[in-house]
């Protein structure tokens, strides 16, 4: 039987949505023209976008002081099967049941974004997976809206975030995924191409 080729990447388009609240925005997407064949012989753009644009991945540094930057993450560990838990599910019932094989990538999937118990979210922190991807926003009950992000980065875990809801619907367990972010030096994060084979 042949794979199915799930594409998680949000278009890098005029359509983006970009972070902003009251009093921040993040660098919004820029392309325009560089040169184009007619003058030059070929064409280039120039491309200017914030390190967490569009479907990206947090390194600890984004929300840590001192934290893991984007190369401290090896290549392997941003690619292989992953242990997927429906939040959706663990809200309503509070409870969590794990069947954990050794994935090395935790996705957690929701319809929308999600509120869970402190306790559950402590339980997938002490599993070992470093990367984690995730369709909406969560949060935990009872906490600020960046504990949940924060609390990752304490523990040295990455983020992949902001990827195609729609698309990530269609996952299933038993599947790889691979989540491949530009290869920037220091940065606290960068876009990515996020694909599940399954």
């Amino acid at each position: 039987m042949t794979p199915e080729i799930i594409d998680l990447t949000k278009l890098l388009d005029e359509n983006l949505y970009i972070y902003s609240e009251e009093t921040y925005s993040d660098p919004p997407l820029l392309i325009e023209p560089w040169c184009v064949v007619q003058s030059q012989g070929y064409k280039v753009s120039r491309i200017s976008l914030g390190t967490q644009c569009g479907t990206h991945i947090d390194a600890p540094s984004h929300f840590l002081e001192g934290g893991a930057d984007l190369g401290a993450l090896p290549v392997d560990a941003l690619m292989g099967k992953y242990l997927l838990l429906d939040l959706d599910q663990i809200a309503r019932s509070g409870n969590l049941q794990l069947d954990y094989r050794g994935e090395p990538i935790l996705f957690l999937k929701s319809g929308s974004g999600v509120e869970i118990p402190e306790d559950v979210f402590k339980s997938l922190l002490a599993l070992p997976c470093r990367v984690w991807v995730i369709i909406y926003d969560v949060s935990i009950s009872g906490r600020d809206i960046f504990y949940f992000n924060r609390t990752l980065a304490e523990a040295d875990k990455y983020l992949v975030e902001n990827v195609n809801e729609h698309a990530a619907m269609r996952v299933k367990n038993g599947g790889e995924i691979f989540a491949l972010p530009l290869n920037l030096v220091s940065t606290s994060g960068a876009p990515c191409r996020v694909v599940v084979r399954q």
